[in-house]
């Protein structure tokens, strides 16, 4: 007895049709969660970044007072100052840390970074530390009366080092230039602080050399203003001309606060 084959019905060989791609499709559909899985894996497996700032709360003028002569100082200040921004040099004007692996060799590291660019990060802990000292307020780009002895704070990194396990470094050049009169002193402050192992350490090696440099410019600024100030003389008799300034007292820049670790030039203007 012979049985005749019958065709598939139209619908079912759509369907078998359909199955190798169908499985392609699911095959290519795993592959690429595999692929974003493992992506997603490596993005959580990346090392995080740490951050540093040089602005820290313990600064010699915080430690010894108290909120109520903090809001007294607030109310009536001794005197004004302006910190304007900070240079430093171009090769570590940048957010992440740069450190010295050498003499003429540096490391730049992308998990390592300051809080904000260094320039900017030097500014403010100068602006809180010698606010502090001096017991003023930082006026710069602030409308401010003129009654207030007013000094103007400028300073130029003309090195900033980083050697991890050895030592932060800070050359900088600095000025005040009292409004009043335009006396000025100009000096240099080399400080450098010795760090521990870690990076930790090395931005508190920083924050401290900052420190120090504070320290030097308050001196310079409580110097330059118990000096005799300029004084107009009279014009001679029969003299249509107008009056002449005597020139102001010359003060000397202040010694380093740690003999070891800083220096200061002289270089009054």
């Amino acid at each position: 007895m012979m049985f005749a084959r019958l065709p598939y019905p139209a619908h079912g060989l759509a369907r078998a049709a359909l199955r190798p791609p169908m499985r392609a499709a699911a095959r290519a559909f795993a592959l690429t969660g595999l692929v974003a899985g493992a992506g997603l894996m490596a993005a959580c497996s990346s090392p995080p970044s740490h951050f540093y700032t040089l602005n820290a709360d313990d600064t010699a003028g915080n430690s010894s007072g108290n909120s109520a002569a903090a809001t007294r100082t607030a109310a009536s200040p001794a005197m004004l100052i302006e910190v304007p921004p900070v240079d430093v040099p171009p090769q570590v004007a940048k957010n992440q840390l740069v450190v010295q692996t050498g003499p003429t060799q540096v490391q730049v590291l992308e998990q390592e970074r300051w809080a904000s660019l260094p320039g900017d990060e030097i500014r403010r802990a100068l602006s809180s530390d010698l606010t502090a000292r001096l017991g003023a307020i930082d006026v710069y780009g602030t409308p401010h009366p003129d009654g207030v002895p007013l000094f103007r704070v400028k300073v130029t990194v003309q090195r900033f080092e980083s050697w991890p396990g050895s030592h932060a470094l800070i050359d900088a050049v600095w000025s005040v230039r009292t409004m009043r009169t335009q006396a000025v002193l100009t000096c240099r402050s080399v400080v450098s602080q010795p760090v521990g192992g870690g990076y930790d350490a090395l931005a508190d090696g920083h924050r401290r050399a900052v420190q120090a440099i504070s320290q030097q410019i308050a001196a310079g600024v409580q110097a330059l203003a118990a000096a005799p100030q300029a004084r107009v003389a009279a014009p001679a008799k029969g003299v249509s001309s107008g009056a002449t300034t005597a020139p102001a007292a010359m003060v000397p820049c202040p010694s380093p606060v740690e003999p070891s670790a800083a220096s200061s030039g002289n270089g009054n203007g």
